[in-house]
């Protein structure tokens, strides 16, 4: 009878670790870059013995795929949640901007999380099929919602406000200049209200 108590806990904690582990690659990821990032330095992050890593992940790899798998849940929930608080294409759109754009002492310090983790996977001979989903979760949702405005080239509208997103960050990030990522974010609304 114990022990069918003492199984779900253990397994929880196991998943609470594995949870653990995944959180703090995302953080140490993003901080140093994924290359210069060791297992020893996210275990380190997680508070768990660098041993017991290799009992969630046998790889940097295996870590490195549930990390974009976290991203990429992220960007889901994101954009679900635009969906569900926002009744128009156009009011979705300015909304992806701006949630974006509430990040930008962040992106001013570190980058945007996700044109970060694709920048980097892009120059490994693995990565640029591991980068790909990161982008087209967005440049696809952003298609959907020109296609619903009537706009014809909703493909090269939605690549042209990820690109605006992605370019701004990156100059933000480069200025240190949060102030760049707010404008960028009022002048893609304009833009947006004039398609409309």
């Amino acid at each position: 009878m114990t022990d069918s108590v003492e199984a779900p806990e253990r397994s929880g904690r196991r998943q609470d670790k594995r949870e653990r582990l995944i959180a703090a690659a995302c953080q140490v990821m993003y901080a140093q870059g994924v290359e210069k990032t060791t297992l020893a330095d996210i275990a380190a992050a997680a508070g768990i013995p660098l041993g017991n890593v290799y009992y969630y992940f046998k790889t940097k790899n295996d870590l490195l795929q549930a990390v974009i798998e976290t991203h990429l849940d992220e960007i889901g929930a994101m954009l679900a949640a635009i969906e569900a608080a926002h009744a128009t294409p156009p009011e979705r759109l300015k909304a992806l901007f701006g949630a974006l754009a509430e990040q930008s002492a962040l992106i001013a310090r570190q980058g945007c999380p996700h044109g970060s983790l694709c920048l980097e996977l892009g120059k490994r001979a693995d990565g640029p099929s591991l980068a790909v989903e990161l982008i087209r979760v967005p440049v696809d949702w952003a298609e959907r919602q020109f296609q619903a405005m009537g706009i014809p080239d909703a493909r090269d509208l939605a690549i042209e406000v990820i690109a605006r997103y992605q370019g701004t960050a990156l100059l933000t990030s480069t200025f240190r200049d949060p102030s760049l990522m707010e404008g960028e974010s009022r002048r893609v609304a304009r833009w947006i209200d004039a398609l409309g």
